[in-house]
Parts: C-alpha cells; structure tokens; sequence
C-alpha cells in the first residue's frame, strides 16, 4: 500500500514518431502490418495463466478488407466467467500485499516494451483490426498508453506521498488499500489505450480485474496481454475474457465480492448497468465504486473574430481523424454567419482531397468505420438529410461497403439548430454545421449549452478575448475537456486530464490522480505514543 519512500523515474510524454516516407519506421510498420495481415491469429481467453479455446469462435475481419480474415477469437461460457472470478479473487491475496514499488515496476517495464519491442506490433494491430491510420494508431497504441502507464505510476506515488498532519504524541498515516473484492473492467474497440489503462490503472493501486475488451478491437486486445505478461504481472491480476456481454456481466454483478466498475462504452449500457448494480445492492460486500465515461455530442463555435484557416483545419481534424469514432469529435457546429463563406470555401475544399482507404496504404487519412451495424447506422442518417427541406450536404455523403464500411466524410448544413444529427450521437465521419447571425452570440452558446444531453468535450474558436470568456462561462456545464482555439479532441494524458459530466459519464478524469483515488480504499492510522491515563479534563475542576 505504500508511503512514497522512493522516488519514481519522471513521467514524459512518449515521443510521437512520423512515419514519413523513407523514414525507418515507417518500413518496419509496413513490414509489421504485413506480416499480421496474412497471419491468423488464434485468441484465447487468459484467465490465471491458462490461456484457454472453447471452441465457441467468431472471426476477426479487417474494417476496410471485411472479406479477409486475419484471425478469430474464443468466447467464454459462464464457467469461464466464473473462474476469471475466482482466479482474481485468488491472486488479490499476494497482489494487494505487494509493496507498491514492486507494482509500479510492472506496468513501468510494460510502457517500455510498448515505446520498444512490442511498438510496431501494437500498432500495426490496431491499424488493422480497428482500421486506424498509421498516426492515429501511433498516438494511441504506442504513445497514450505508455503515457497512461508511467504517467499513473507518477500519480500513485504522489497520492501515497501526501499524507496528514500529525501533533505531538501522535503519528497519523494514512494507507491506500485496494478495494475488497474484484473490479470489472469494459473497454470500447475505439482506443486500445483505453483497453490498456482501464484494467491496469485499478491493477495498479493493488486491485484485481475482470477484463472485457470490445470483440472489435482483439487483435491488440491480445497483444496488451502479451505486453502485461513478459513485464511481470502475476497470474490472475488481470483476466480477459469475451463473450456475450449480457451474460458477462449478469454473472459478474451477480457476485458479492464485486467491488468496482471501470467503463467506457455507450450511454445506454453505462445506465442499465448502473441499474442492475443498484438491484444487487444488498448483496455487496461494499458499495462498488462506479466510474464510467460515455457519449459524446462534441461542438465546435467559431466567433466572428475567428481566422477562417483555423475553424476550417479544426472542424477538419476534429470531425473526421479516425473516421470520427472518437468520443471527443466534433459532431456539430455553430459558425458566424460574416465568418462562413470563406469557411466554407475552405472546408469543402480540403474535405475533398481527403484520401480514404485501406490502413496499410500510410498515404490515407482516413479508414473504414468499425462494422456493418455502423455503417448502416450512418448511412441512413446520410440518405435521411439529403431528401430533408432542413438539411444540405455540402461535401461528401457517399458509402459503399463493398470492399470495406467507408462512408466519406460528410458535413451537413441545416437551417435547424434541433435537426436530428445536431443532437443524436452518431460515431462517424458525419459533422452538421448550423449558421448563426454575428449579432446572436450568446443566445447561440446558451442554444449550445442547451441542446445535448452530452458533456464531453467542446471548443471555441475565437480572437477576441472578451467573446471567448463569456462561452467559457456560459458553456462551463457543457463539457469536461474545454478548448480555446483548438479542435475538440487529441487529450493528452499528463496535460489534458479526459472526462466529462452530464450523460458522458462520470468525469473521474482518465489520466489523473482523480482517477486512481477511484481505486483506493483509504484507512487513517492513529498512533498515540504516551497514551492517556486519567479521563478528566481541566475544566472538570
């Protein structure tokens, strides 16, 4: 449980490497990412140190190559789920009394051997399983992990550094132990450094977890395993497991040793198991700690001082990288009516020479959306707004999934601040622009403020000083992660702690000591060294 005796190595943020033509690395991920994409990988199920095959499999397929498999996956029966349980429950006894420094080194050794041998492996099954470019996946499998990583490694010491006061004649310390029991982890197909730091963060603090990653991201799902396993963790800290998700976690709710939940997924999923916890409440051996992070409704607002370059740029960027899967991208703008000719002449410009396609061709930006389910989701969002009296695409608005789900990057423009892709969470390369007038500011930000049930994040483009501190104000509820002349995504753990309130979840903040303290259980000690003998006090007479 520690006190912060030894200083641990300074946390960096990793270096981002370009994979510009005729660099070394680009050659060694084009030979990586081949090398995957022919292989077929055979994933098992890791509990303890079994790796267990149940026969049960599905097949895992490239986004943009949906006729090509490159592996397939085993999912568990509830026996499984059961054991996955109980083989935590079994390692807690030796994880928990590991002296701090001792876990620190473990996830420290697995930041160094994904920056290192594991890098172009991560990568490369990210790019192909997950369909992200060579940066995207860079970012995130290589670098946001690793920050993940050292960066909690960095926070855990300081929470056990800082400790209470203590007078004379008395020594008060204070102890971080893990929770009592077992903690789930649920993990989206969106971020595998999100599928990486959710089980471990908890892991970190001395708790034991039950991971579900998304079966659309298991190559690299995989791969984190490996990673976990050659740095040292013991058997049983951290047991993955896929399958029907229902019965996942109708079996892990069940338990009364569950302890905590760590979740980023969908609103919906996040509420029903926010529903079915409150259920078994009596069951519990303690209260569970709940820390989720969700949807995403993201805007961007360009005053009528802002340079047209940077609006266009940050509605590019902050639309369409990775296909607009990201829970952070902008999803809808409000743009100054003297401002949006020359926007518009700019985005529509740069939205075509857009080069979309297969992740392996590194002269793509974008790739395909996750699956078929999304694809037809977006696509009927697309049909729907170009039969709309309300709704203009301007750019874009084509999908074919043929080959692979591509839908091209898509901005509408409507005459409706409520029209439906203003306020429904979509997932995908589609972005819908509302104009206002210059002289309807702040009624525009409060239409901001009031129009999504989200949260999450947002951003205001702006040169003049005054306007960007009143959409500061007015917007304060309106998302967790809040920028100023940027786009709305691209958090970096260490600087921009990610989170947001309203239905986007529980704003825990991911890449924070906020976050581990989630994962803590906190006794006081008090020692009285000359203790008190006679029970009267002066005033007593």
């Amino acid at each position: 449980m520690g006190k912060g005796y030894f200083q641990v190595p300074t946390a960096i943020n990793e270096p981002i490497k370009t994979y510009a033509p005729g660099s070394p690395e680009r050659a060694s991920i084009e030979k990586m990412y081949k090398k995957i994409y022919n292989e077929k990988a055979e994933i098992p199920l890791y509990i303890g140190k079994e790796e267990i095959k149940t026969g049960h499999t599905k097949s895992i397929r490239p986004p943009h190559d949906h006729q090509h498999e490159v592996g397939i996956y085993h999912n568990a029966e509830e026996k499984h789920v059961e054991q996955a349980i109980d083989t935590a429950l079994e390692a807690r006894k030796e994880w928990a009394k590991l002296p701090w420094e001792q876990r620190a080194a473990v996830f420290l050794k697995a930041a160094d051997l994904i920056a290192g041998p594991y890098r172009d492996k991560m990568n490369a099954t990210t790019m192909i399983g997950q369909s992200k470019t060579v940066f995207q996946a860079e970012i995130d499998s290589a670098c946001e992990i690793c920050d993940f990583l050292r960066f909690n490694v960095e926070y855990m010491s300081e929470i056990y550094r800082e400790q209470p006061e203590s007078a004379d004649n008395e020594w008060n310390r204070l102890e971080h132990r893990p929770l009592e029991g077992f903690v789930y982890a649920i993990t989206p197909f969106n971020f595998t450094a999100i599928a990486g730091n959710l089980p471990s963060s908890a892991a970190l603090m001395g708790n034991v977890a039950v991971w579900k990653p998304s079966d659309s991201q298991m190559l690299s799902a995989q791969v984190i395993m490996e990673v976990f396993k050659e740095a040292g963790l013991p058997d049983g800290v951290i047991n993955m497991i896929i399958g029907d998700p229902e019965m996942i976690t109708n079996k892990i709710l069940a338990r009364k040793e569950f302890a905590g939940i760590h979740f980023t997924g969908s609103t919906n999923v996040f509420k029903g198991i926010w529903a079915k916890i409150g259920e078994n409440i009596h069951n519990y051996n303690t209260y569970p700690r709940i820390v989720g992070e969700t949807g995403g409704k993201d805007f961007i607002v360009a005053h009528k001082s802002a340079d047209p370059q940077v609006v266009a740029t940050a509605l590019l960027r902050g639309a369409f990288e990775f296909q607009g899967q990201k829970c952070s991208a902008a999803s809808r703008s409000y743009i100054s009516s003297s401002l949006w000719p020359e926007v518009k002449e700019r985005l529509v410009k740069d939205v075509k020479s857009i080069k979309m396609g297969s992740t392996g061709d590194l002269s793509n930006f974008i790739g395909a959306v996750i699956h078929e389910q999304s694809f037809d989701k977006l696509s009927k969002y697309i049909e729907r707004a170009k039969k709309s009296d309300e709704a203009e695409i301007i750019v874009g608005g084509n999908c074919d999934k043929s080959k692979g789900y591509f839908v091209e990057p898509t901005v509408i423009v409507t005459t409706n601040p409520q029209y439906e892709t203003m306020v429904e969470e979509l997932f995908g390369p589609v972005l819908t622009l509302y104009v206002y007038d210059d002289n309807a500011y702040e009624d525009t930000l409060h239409l901001v403020d009031n129009t999504s049930q989200y949260g999450l994040t947002g951003s205001i483009i702006s040169t003049d000083r005054y306007a960007a501190a009143v959409a500061t104000d007015i917007l304060q509820n309106s998302a967790g992660n809040f920028y100023i002349n940027d786009k709305c995504t691209g958090a970096v753990v260490g600087r921009q702690p990610f989170g947001g309130a309203r239905n986007s979840g529980t704003n825990d903040k991911a890449g924070s000591k906020f976050n581990l303290l989630r994962w803590s259980s906190p006794r006081l000690i008090k020692e009285t060294f000359v203790p008190a003998t006679d029970y009267t006090y002066p005033h007593m007479g």
